[in-house]
């Protein structure tokens, strides 16, 4: 139970972590008291599915406090280790595939740029001789 208190406290803190440096006007700014809301509440549904998978469901009165002592650890001694992990892999993975996404994206919007501006091109005699003739063709004959 230790050990969930660690995991429960590090995915906390990574939400909080992560709450605190999104942008201003972001989703996640916005609706920070409910994303933590719901990390917690997965956060015990876990320690809970770890409770009845390794003793069968039995509670046992020490258990929130073992929880609690391995928050207190998590606090005290594997904050920085994990915050270090973490940097490592925001920098050598989320980031890298973070870029190759956005670049995929820019190179697809660069080229239905492309595409629109050629189609436009091309139309362009067609569609003043259909200005020149509609304009005739569809007036009134009125005296």
């Amino acid at each position: 139970m230790i050990g969930t208190g660690i995991v429960a406290a590090a995915m906390i803190d990574m939400i909080g972590t992560g709450t605190a440096h999104a942008g201003r006007k972001s989703f996640v700014r916005r609706h920070a008291v409910i994303i933590e809301v719901i990390g917690w509440i997965i956060a015990g549904c876990w320690t809970f599915t770890i409770l009845y998978t390794v003793r069968d469901g039995a509670w046992r009165i020490y258990d929130p406090f073992a929880q609690l002592s391995g928050m207190l650890l998590y606090a005290s001694f594997f904050h920085k280790p994990f915050r270090l992990i973490g940097r490592v892999i925001l920098i050598m993975l989320i980031k890298p595939v973070w870029f190759i996404f956005r670049a995929i994206v820019s190179l697809i919007n660069r080229l239905l740029l492309l595409i629109i501006w050629m189609l436009k091109l091309l139309s362009r005699p067609f569609v003043s001789i259909f200005r020149k003739f509609h304009g005739k063709l569809f007036k009134s004959k009125r005296k």
